[in-house]
Order: structure tokens, then sequence, then C-alpha cells
């Protein structure tokens, strides 16, 4: 075998993985993660399960790079985060119902007991809450016009966030997410 030949099933394999994540994040959209079995994924792309498998060894190795995939989409560099920054991601998720369905439907598996994603959210949340404060203490300072400290306003922030997500799911026709979360801005001050 030569170099070339060793790259090229180097990025075969990885646009398999790929084509893997993308169908576990529509299998994982429509039935929830305990409902999604690693034989429906490996359906969803044309191989075994046993070939499956051999990508991911388990469903929570596949799990965790859904979860990774999605976390990509949404990257930001560290710091840079602004309210109008915000407000163009909740535009751009407004675009992408199926990865808003993976995450609204994983975040609300993981409050239950023993779920693998639990660790993940509480991480993932903590280090948010961290991020949107300092986003707010940028914008604002020690206090919002509102009074409060950006720490105390950056788990209103998240949650605000999600809910719309939610909301927007259950009803897309009334829930205005972008529209929403902008007037939301507005009561934080922003223009």
């Amino acid at each position: 075998m030569s170099y070339g030949d060793g790259m090229s099933a180097r990025v075969r394999s990885q646009e398999r993985r790929a084509e893997i994540v993308r169908a576990a994040l529509e299998v994982i959209a429509e039935r929830g993660y305990r409902g999604a079995s690693m034989a429906a994924v490996a359906e969803r792309v044309g191989l075994t399960q046993q070939g499956l498998l051999h990508h991911f060894p388990t469903k929570d190795t596949l799990l965790v790079a859904v979860l990774e995939e999605r976390d990509k989409w949404d990257a930001v560099p560290a710091g840079t985060w602004r309210p109008d920054l915000l407000a163009s991601l909740v535009e751009y998720n407004a675009m992408r119902p199926g990865i808003v369905q993976t995450f609204s439907a994983l975040l609300g598996e993981s409050v239950t007991e023993g779920h693998p994603a639990r660790e993940y959210f509480t991480e993932r949340y903590g280090r948010v809450r961290e991020s949107m404060a300092r986003m707010l203490r940028i914008e604002y300072g020690d206090r919002l016009p509102n009074g409060l400290t950006p720490e105390r306003v950056a788990p209103l922030l998240v949650a605000v966030m999600d809910g719309l997500q939610y909301q927007w799911l259950l009803d897309p026709e009334s829930v205005d997410m972008a529209g929403a979360f902008r007037d939301f801005l507005m009561l934080l001050g922003e223009d």
C-alpha cells in the first residue's frame, strides 16, 4: 500500500464516521437517545451493526461524537460572544430544526439518573453560563441596566435560549424564536 492509499483510506473512514454521526443525529431527533438503536443508525447509513461498531464501539461513544459535532456548529472562539452574535446563532438554529430537535431530546433525557449525556450537559452548562457572564460583563460592566450582575443574568439568558427552542419545536408557526430572543435582548438593555 502506498502512502496515498493510506491517506485515502483514512479520508474514507472519516467521511463514513461523519455520515454515521449525521444519521445518529436524525435517529436521535426522531426517537430520542433511549429509543435510538445502533441497528437503526446502521440501517440508516447502509451498514451492518458490526460495521457500525467498527467506527463506534458503543452507543455512548456515538453519543459523544454527536454532541461534539453539534458543539462544533455553534463554536465561537472563547471570549468573543456578543449579544448580536447570540441573536445570529438563534436565527441560524431556526434554519436547522433537526439539530435543535436532537439537542433538545438529548438535553431533556439527560436529566434522568444514569443518562450518558448527563455529565456532558452539566459541564457544558457550567461553561456556557461562565461564557455568558463574561459576555454580559464586557457588554454592560458589573451591573446590567436592570441592576443585576452578569452572573445572575447568565442562567436566565441560557434558559431563554433553550426554552425558546422547545417552544419553537412544539409550535414553529406560533413561536418566532429569533424575534423573541431579540425582544429578550431588549429587556436586558441591548438595542
